[in-house]
């Protein structure tokens, strides 16, 4: 690769000589190096005179594939020392607990398998708590509800719909479907999400209020009330796709969903490690309209 950094640089400076003090070798070295590169191609690309030097036909030719290679060739360095980066890398991640525990696993799994060194942290919270650590910097990015969230990049993943949840042996588990009316007669558990509830929303929208007995922030503590006959909740699907609880999951009418969106700040300042695992999820999630 130094006879072609040589020929460019001869050719930008118009001198051999030039060419030598900028690259830190010999005039001699650099007439070496464009004369080897003169036999690899077979051919003269540069007359040498008093004044200079110039191109012959043939190096004007050349010329442009030959910045095509340095250019790749800076570009691989500067990837090499991206992945470099890699090696030590912390990612700090803010996550709700259902795609901690259904989504994280597996994205992780797979992306030490090419970066085996990059270490993990991750901050369990509501959308309030993950939002206010991505802005004040406490992690690299976050999960959130795009709804409870401002200020911030915003990148929809995914749909997860919402279904009713409720005891084995309770009437409403033999329904095919649960109406907001229906819920609104039960003992109902909320799951506290922080500045804004889906399932709050939506009865809100449709001028139903529900008798909220409990607040509760883990969703897997409400199965487990749910499971003890204390009530009955709306839940997302995400953690109820391997529900390890003896209760029944019902859609619901209306049908909603919320929307799971990765979130940052500032991608461009973000470690490189957070900005390559922010890719990868990316590449691996389509959000559904």
């Amino acid at each position: 690769m130094n006879a072609y950094y040589a020929f460019i640089k001869a050719v930008e400076t118009g001198s051999f000589t030039k060419a030598a003090e900028e690259l830190g070798y010999t005039q001699s070295a650099i007439s070496q190096m464009v004369h080897s590169l003169e036999e690899e191609l077979s051919t003269i690309l540069i007359l040498r005179s008093r004044t200079g030097v110039t191109l012959t036909p043939d190096g004007e030719e050349f010329l442009p594939f030959i910045k095509k290679i340095c250019n790749s060739h800076r570009e691989l360095k500067e990837k090499i020392k991206e992945m470099e980066g890699l090696e030590t890398g912390l990612i700090r991640i803010g996550s709700f607990s259902s795609v901690s525990c259904h989504w994280l696993p597996g994205l992780i799994k797979e992306f030490k398998k090419q970066y085996p060194a990059v270490e993990f942290e991750i901050h369990q919270g509501d959308y309030t708590d993950i939002a206010n650590w991505i802005k004040e910097g406490s992690v690299d990015f976050g999960f959130v509800n795009p709804n409870a969230v401002s200020n911030l990049t915003m990148i929809p993943l995914q749909k997860d719909e919402m279904f009713a949840v409720v005891p084995e042996n309770h009437p409403l588990a033999e329904k095919d479907v649960v109406s907001l009316e229906e819920l609104m007669n039960e003992h109902y558990i909320l799951l506290d999400e922080g500045e804004i509830s889906e399932p709050l929303t939506i009865f809100k929208q449709n001028s139903v209020e529900p008798n909220i007995q409990y607040r509760v922030h883990d969703d897997y503590a409400i199965m487990s009330m749910i499971e003890q006959g204390l009530g009955v909740s709306i839940l997302p699907k995400l953690i109820l796709s391997r529900c390890p609880y003896q209760v029944v999951t019902k859609p619901i009418s209306p049908s909603f969903a919320r929307t799971i969106s990765l979130a940052y700040k500032d991608k461009r300042v973000l470690p490189i490690a957070s900005r390559s695992f922010i890719d990868f999820i990316i590449e691996r999630y389509t959000f559904e309209k």
